[in-house]
Parts: C-alpha cells; structure tokens; sequence
C-alpha cells in the first residue's frame, strides 16, 4: 500500500509499504478515506524529529524508525479483531489520536489525555497518511450517515478545541477573545460561537484568516499589528476586558497579552505551544485574580462524538475546507503549502484518489 513515511527533517516520502496485518485483540483495520494535516505535521516536517522516535524505541508504542504521519483521518472499516464490540466491518468511523492506557490514577479519573503511557498515532506509532491504518478500537467512533468524509476527518482537531472550551469553563452571555484563527483556531472560534456568547472577538496578522472567522461568527474583528490590540479588546468590552481570553497562535509576545487583556477575575486559556519559556506578569496577574489555564489533547470517548455531532449539523467542514488533494502531493501542496502560508484553510488527503483513478 502507499504510504507517507517521515525519515527526518525535510523527508518525507510517498512510497510503497507493507499493509498492516490482519486486526489483532481489540484492534480494527480501515480504509482511510480523509485525513488532515496540522502544524505539528508542518514542525517536524521542517524543524523535527521533536516527537517521531526514530533512533530510539518509544517507551509506550515502542515504535523506532521511519512513521506513516497522521493524526487526523477517518475511514471504512474492513476488519474487526477479537473483542471488539459495537463496531463492525463496512461501517465509516472517525479515530481519536491519542491511545491510552486505562489503568493509570490520570484514566481512571477520566483524564485519558494525560495518561502516562499515552502515546500519539502519527508521531509516536504508525499513523493515517497511508491507503490501511491498524488502530485500537476504542479510539474509534461511528460517523453518522448524514456527515460527509470531509466532515468527519476533522473530527479530532474539533475534539481538541471542544477539549479546550471545555477546560476553559466558558459559558453563555460571557466575552471571549480568541488570539489566532488559523489551524485550531478555527476550530475554537467555532465551538466558541456554539456557546453563544455575547462578544466573540477574533484577532489575527492575517486578513483572510479574519474573514474566515468572521464566516464563522465572530462578532467582531482585530488586525494585529495594525491595531493596538490590548486597547481594542478593552474597548469593546466597556474597558474591563473579556471575561475569557484563548490563545491559540503560539506566538512568542501573545501569553502577555493575553494575560494582560483578561478582565480582573478573568481566565486566560493556553492552547498554543510556545517554542521556548516566556516571561509573563505573574505579579499584576495575582493581583487581578486572573485563571491561567492550560489545556491539551482530547479525551476521546467525550470529545470524539460530542465533535462528530456538532459537524454533522453544521456547515463547519464547508467553510474550513479548502482543498483535498491526493496522497502524492502531501509535501508540495500539504506540507510545503502551510510552511510557506499557501494555505489558509484546511487540507485534507484522499489517500485512495490514484486507486479511483486507475
């Protein structure tokens, strides 16, 4: 089968490797029909490997070596291991990233995404760019008939930003300012709106982003860099601030001013990952009793079909989407694509494309 293997830095390759073997306990073996790619992708694609282990084995995964990427994809199922309930072969399903152990105090407490034997298909096991993925099947969740494959392939990077919300305590009638719209911005932007707050600002360097999220029902606009942002948000909120700021860019000078631009009693939500420590206010932060929160991943059996839900009854796929491309064209149209900001919308792969067109 073809599959898109990462080797290092800048080398990445589409190439011929053996199908996954038949499902073994609890395992489920799928045709993929969609699968997205993210920044993470885009990192180790030209700065990695900060999470593919190719020298030394993967504690918990135990994988070494070259990996198919892809975290984010869906998929028929063609077989079913032993032990596997509720699923079966024909039916399409979308797959959560992060496998777990289920028996640590973090699972047992429900916070599967911070197991400590946790482990990500696509940068620590063998992932979804591929025509076959072999993937445990709790991770798997039954795609409704009236949601498209496109749709469902963005169900885990959905599920991540339904995650965050959710860590961030968000709640109705609240002003939320989210900082960077691209990538899971987007998606934050539209689990946000779900909640119906009474200001949802955007800000962003990036006109097209900002129009996207103003598609997606931001109420009002903030151009960074042309705008004083700090004061914008004080002044659209009466000079107190949002009761709760996201960011999402991973900018180097954003946590600042997020922290800054929360109200006092406020929450400040961190979802972008930052390439080195920085310093924040910590000072003025305890004075104005400002949350800083942190969040990461999903938990699969919550996040997974809550995600799912919210796209089959939207028009989220159609307004983040801008363009499937076959497997060959990952490094040129995918990845090299976002790392030169060709791309401001999200890309998906048909890795059965060529099989059609033979």
């Amino acid at each position: 089968m073809k599959a898109a293997r990462y080797y290092g830095r800048g080398d990445v390759r589409i190439e011929e490797v053996p199908a996954p073997g038949e499902p073994g306990e609890g395992e489920v073996l799928l045709q993929v029909l969609r699968a997205g790619i993210c920044g993470t992708d885009v990192a180790e694609f030209l700065h990695g490997p900060h999470f593919v282990p190719l020298q030394e084995p993967h504690p918990f995964s135990g994988h070494r070596g070259p990996l198919i990427l892809g975290h984010e994809f869906m998929g028929r199922l063609v077989a079913c291991g032993p032990g596997v309930e509720g699923l079966t072969p024909g039916q399409r399903v979308a797959v959560g990233a992060g496998m777990w152990c289920g028996e640590c105090r973090w699972c047992q407490a429900g916070r599967t995404n911070l197991c400590a034997r946790y482990y990500t298909l696509g940068l620590q096991a063998d992932g979804g760019l591929a025509e076959l993925a072999r993937v445990p099947a709790r991770m798997c969740y039954p795609v409704p008939e009236d949601c498209s494959d496109e749709a469902a392939a963005l169900a885990q990077p959905l599920a991540i930003a339904l995650h965050a919300l959710r860590r961030s305590r968000a709640r109705r009638g609240e002003t939320i300012a989210l900082i960077g719209v691209g990538g899971i911005g987007a998606f934050l932007l539209a689990a946000a709106r779900a909640l119906e707050p009474s200001l949802l600002i955007a800000v962003d360097v990036d006109e097209r982003r900002l129009a996207r999220a103003a598609a997606l029902g931001a109420s009002h606009l903030v151009r960074a860099g042309s705008e004083d942002v700090l004061r914008e948000l004080r002044r659209l909120t009466d000079g107190e601030g949002p009761d709760l700021v996201i960011e999402a860019s991973g900018a180097p000078s954003a946590p600042a001013l997020a922290l800054a631009a929360a109200q006092r009693g406020g929450r400040l939500l961190l979802v972008g990952l930052q390439a080195e420590p920085r310093a924040l206010d910590l000072h003025t932060a305890v004075i104005r009793e400002v949350e800083i929160l942190t969040t990461n991943a999903h938990v699969c059996p919550i996040d997974l079909p809550e995600a799912l839900a919210l796209l089959r009854q939207s028009e989220l796929a159609a307004q983040v989407i801008e363009r499937v491309i076959p497997l060959e064209r990952l490094v040129p149209d995918g990845l090299l694509a976002m790392a030169e900001g060709r791309a401001y919308g999200k890309i998906l792969l048909d890795p059965q494309a060529e099989a059609r067109a033979g």
